[in-house]
């Protein structure tokens, strides 16, 4: 029921795979960090593992770069067993929350010196920096130490450091989480930007998901050291796998309902307040069964009068202006809330004070039924 899904999307497979997990598991004593973990980073992809603290994202990324060792299953990295190889034989490079950059050495030397340590020659060396510190926009501070540079630009640094000995891939740890919002912006950019230029595949650990939904060709969502959901960013919004996806990436409202009756493409819920709600859902649901619907606060809008068709009538209790939006909190009963985002322009409802009814019109599509 719902929309078409490849067996590519429901594996979370990409075509020409740079990294393969399978039943990846890690425990330190007897906590479990990782669980079972499977799935596959296509080459040249922008691949992003999002999650809360603790979920195992980052773990999963320092198995892959060598430095933990798996309790159980094997990582592939281009068609190669890496299990047994040392961090320094992978041909992977790691950019580190804190930068890690030399403080006594300059955005060249930085740069430059694990190319030393691989043994490359000066000749190569100059050239191959002289590219990094273009590709990076850095080129106007190569004798600079990172103590006279900004946030970004240590942030620039450190890419560039990374990228230097042409890794295949690229685990970036959190990279952006220092920096203030409009730095964080403005990386976002550079970074899609470099991984375009460079053809690295980037796979990039956050609990940001602005910066995940914007980077990304696909998104792992991760809790408690599983994976609940893989895809494109948009599929991940749009059609959650389940309650924790749709609460965890961006906002949404997560009412608890029942099916009574199933259609081809519909199906028809009851909400505890006894008002009936057209959902769809990507896994099969039988007649009588409890789970949740999801409801995007912007896929919903607020109307004086009764719209035609299916709508929900309510009561304002809360406006808040937050510039682009107002968001809209409405009673639908005693224990149903909604939050409702309309954007300010010239044709949206801006003055809608606390106690005012209204009905709340749902776009088409948008009610989605999640089973757990």
């Amino acid at each position: 029921m719902g929309r078409a899904i490849s067996m590519q999307a429901l594996s979370g497979a990409a075509p020409a795979a740079a990294i393969v997990l399978r039943q990846v598991s890690k425990t330190f004593g007897d906590f479990t960090a990782l669980s079972a973990v499977n799935f596959e980073i296509g080459d040249n992809e922008f691949f992003t593992l999002l999650g809360p603290s603790g979920c195992g994202k980052t773990t999963l990324l320092r198995l892959i770069a060598g430095f933990e060792d798996t309790t159980g299953g094997t990582i592939h990295l281009y068609g190669e067993e890496i299990g047994n190889l040392p961090p320094n034989k992978r041909p992977v490079n790691t950019v580190f929350q804190n930068y890690a950059l030399f403080p006594h050495m300059t955005v060249w030397e930085n740069i430059s010196f694990g190319l030393q340590m691989l043994g490359w020659t000066r000749k190569d060396i100059d050239r191959r920096v002289g590219e990094m510190v273009l590709m990076v926009k850095l080129d106007q501070f190569a004798d600079r130490k990172p103590s006279r540079m900004s946030g970004g630009q240590q942030q620039r640094v450190a890419l560039a450091r990374a990228m230097a000995p042409r890794p295949r891939v690229l685990l970036l740890d959190e990279p952006l989480s220092a920096l203030d919002l409009k730095l964080r912006q403005e990386m976002r950019t550079e970074l899609k930007r470099l991984q375009r230029e460079t053809g690295i595949t980037f796979i990039f650990v956050t609990h940001d998901q602005g910066e995940a939904l914007s980077l990304s060709d696909r998104i792992a969502v991760m809790s408690a050291g599983e994976i609940q959901q893989i895809g494109p960013p948009s599929d991940i919004y749009e059609y959650p796998a389940n309650r924790f996806v749709a609460g965890f990436i961006g906002e949404t409202n997560l009412i608890g309902a029942k099916v009574t009756a199933v259609g081809k493409d519909v199906l028809t819920c009851e909400l505890s307040d006894g008002e009936i709600v057209h959902a769809r859902s990507d896994a099969p649901v039988s007649e009588g069964r409890a789970g949740s619907i999801s409801l995007r606060p912007e896929h919903l809008t607020l109307s004086w009068e009764k719209p035609v068709g299916e709508s929900l009538r309510g009561e304002i209790l809360e406006v808040t202006y937050l510039g682009t939006d107002m968001q809209y909190r409405v009673r639908l009963s005693d224990r149903l809330h909604l939050d409702v985002r309309h954007q300010n322009k010239n044709n949206a409802i801006v003055a809608i004070n606390p106690g005012a009814p209204v009905y709340i019109s749902i776009a088409d599509n948008a009610a989605r039924f999640l089973v757990r």
